[in-house]
């Protein structure tokens, strides 16, 4: 009999996904802000654009052992407990480096949820795993683009402008965090029900298997390709002679664009008898939107944000993959942790590498030349993806 998630669970998992990328990506619209009002040096504001990835890395890869040892329910809630509470006491800090701690605390929450969300789904929804993960991917979509595009307008209703009131537009988001931890508390209850027996998962059991490196390899590429474009697009299109707003909104239509299709295409992925076909048709939307920055970046600038936002939506497709790929809610969570603290990792090159290009260039062919030529593994590994397997059938204790 197909088991049915209780209505307590999609409530959870909704108020959990909107709250999974506010914290990383508030601070920066405001960004100037923040730096001036606590006096932060350039090494400082640097390390803070980099605390989300990095944590994404670092705690993501501990995020199946905590789910292992407290269980995975109990981490979820404590991943949102730590993202409330960072976000509100560094909206009312006065010290640098305090706020650097704080966001730390509040971007690891949202790294362990990040992670533990497929093995969530996996676990309440085994049979629904495509809509599931598209209606918790289209939601983090909407807290993805609210993050970046309402942060200033709440700075300026709440705080009477953005430079007096950049607090309080980075601690409106503590409000969603708190409503979320509310079903938690009650999902915990999950937590004592015994796992089913079967082979442990193990994290380095998962770095020597074909499919963990494979996911790891295309989760860490795509996310390169995203963290640069959220970046660097909207300095891009200023460049290109748009104003700032302009240019925000033109970052804001690429985000958006996410959202109806983080909707459909995870449900395409499960259902399609050519999924290589579908990863390979939105990847593709990335070189003609490059391409066409690079020839004409200002008349055309609509189609080629919103041809990069389509691109983006490769991340709820490798999501979709995660929970395809293993046969075990255990097996998802490491699954999880691996492929995205890996990931994460590859991804921090991405706007590194694209800033230095930048800089040493003077204009945007060359880091977008770069982006292009990352794009040329991603073609080979969504063939390689697009294949059935588990990862429990190519762990050691499997072979043996």
């Amino acid at each position: 009999m197909t088991r049915r998630p209780s209505p307590l669970f999609w409530v959870g998992l909704l108020l959990l996904s909107v709250n999974l990328r506010p914290a990383a990506v508030s601070v920066g619209p405001v960004l100037e802000e923040v730096s001036d009002g606590l006096a932060m040096s350039s090494a400082e504001t640097s390390l803070l654009t980099s605390l989300p990835v990095l944590a994404f890395a670092v705690v993501g890869a501990l995020a199946s052992a905590a789910a292992a040892r407290w269980g995975l329910h109990r981490a979820t809630l404590l991943a949102l407990v730590a993202v409330t509470v960072g976000l509100a006491a560094r909206a009312v800090t006065g010290n640098a480096e305090v706020f650097l701690l704080l966001s730390l605390l509040a971007v690891s929450g949202t790294a362990l949820a990040n992670v533990l969300i497929p093995s969530l789904v996996k676990l309440h929804a085994p049979d629904r795993i495509g809509p599931a993960t598209a209606l918790y991917s289209t939601v983090l979509a909407v807290g993805l683009t609210g993050g970046l595009v309402l942060t200033v307008p709440l700075s300026t209703a709440l705080g009477g402008g953005v430079e007096e009131g950049w607090r309080w537009g980075l601690g409106a988001w503590t409000l969603l965090g708190a409503v979320a931890v509310l079903p938690w508390l009650l999902l915990v209850g999950h937590d004592r029900t015994p796992a089913p027996p079967g082979p442990r998962v193990r994290f380095l059991d998962v770095a020597r298997t074909p499919l963990g490196l494979s996911l790891a390899a295309y989760f860490g590429l795509q996310s390169l390709q995203a963290y640069a474009i959220f970046g660097w697009f909207a300095q891009l299109w200023r460049d290109a002679g748009f104003s700032p707003t302009e240019a925000g909104l033109l970052v804001g239509v690429l985000t958006g664009t996410t959202i109806p299709l983080s909707f459909v295409l995870p449900r395409v992925l499960v259902r399609t008898r050519h999924p290589a076909a579908l990863l390979l048709g939105v990847a593709a939307c990335y070189p003609v939107a490059y391409v066409g920055l690079v020839l004409d970046p200002v008349e055309p600038a609509l189609l080629w944000a919103l041809l990069t936002g389509i691109g983006t939506t490769t991340f709820p497709l490798v999501l979709t993959l995660i929970g395809l790929r293993a046969r075990t809610a255990e097996g998802t969570a490491t699954l999880s942790a691996f492929s995205q603290s890996v990931g994460y990792l590859i991804a921090v090159a991405g706007p590194f590498v694209v800033g230095s290009l930048y800089a040493a260039t003077d204009g945007w062919t060359v880091p977008l030349a770069f982006l292009l030529v990352a794009l040329l593994p991603m073609v080979w590994l969504s063939v390689r993806l697009a294949r059935p397997a588990y990862v429990e059938d190519q762990l050691p204790a499997a072979r043996r």
